[in-house]
């Protein structure tokens, strides 16, 4: 049974991991959106930043709900511990 979680939170561990690099890298483009916003200008610059804003951003946000609770489950199954003091000897 152990060996079995070990499995699952492997692979969820991952799915998390990619998941996270796309959506860093997606947040990345968004701020190259905003800048090339800001150098074109005009009505062009509000049309770029009204995509970005009601298209991708939900996205992201979505994304990376889903993404943390499969690191949190990732977290129970690998039997981990995060943010908790250790006892030292």
């Amino acid at each position: 049974m152990k060996e079995k979680m070990k499995k699952i939170s492997d692979v969820l561990k991952l799915v998390f991991g990619y998941g996270i690099m796309i959506t860093l890298f997606v947040g990345g483009l968004t701020f190259v959106g905003y800048l090339v916003a800001l150098v074109v200008g005009g009505d062009t610059a509000a049309l770029i930043c009204k995509i970005i804003y009601k298209n991708i951003i939900p996205v992201m946000i979505y994304a990376t709900t889903v993404l943390v609770i499969f690191g949190l489950i990732t977290m129970y199954l690998a039997g981990e511990k995060a943010l908790t003091p250790s006892k030292r000897k």
